[in-house]
């Protein structure tokens, strides 16, 4: 139905969590993960048209990259993480190892001096 009260959506959120009253996203419940599964795709498409065609679809284009972000193992915090450090020293951690990084990205960074102040209240081992 149209009215919000009476959608069909929301018996299917109610099973989902009387499926599993633990559930921690929808978009892990077998049959939401299916129907997103399913329709990603046609999603894609709509928003690519949008983008293509000038019309802005916030909405759309946020929530899918909240699906393909909630999807990911890794996502790029480690590029945020680098581009603190190259404008304010604040040090990074590695995927391939152990460990705080600094980096002398560029001549100019080589008299930055001591990071240590930088990263007080980090929790980080410089």
């Amino acid at each position: 139905g149209g009215c919000v009260i009476r959608a069909g959506l929301l018996g299917k959120i109610q099973n989902a969590y009387e499926t599993n009253p633990h559930l921690a996203n929808l978009m892990v419940d077998p049959t939401f993960a299916s129907e997103l599964n399913e329709r990603q795709s046609a999603w894609r498409r709509v928003i690519g048209a949008c983008m293509a065609s000038g019309i802005s679809c916030p909405a759309l284009n946020g929530s899918l990259q909240y699906y393909d972000s909630y999807r990911r193992g890794r996502l790029p915090a480690n590029l945020i993480q680098a581009q603190r450090d190259f404008f304010g020293g604040h040090t990074y951690q590695r995927l391939d190892k152990e460990g705080v990084f600094h980096t002398t990205w560029t001549d100019a960074h080589k008299d930055i001096g001591d990071i240590s102040s930088r990263t007080a209240g980090e929790n980080v081992a410089v």
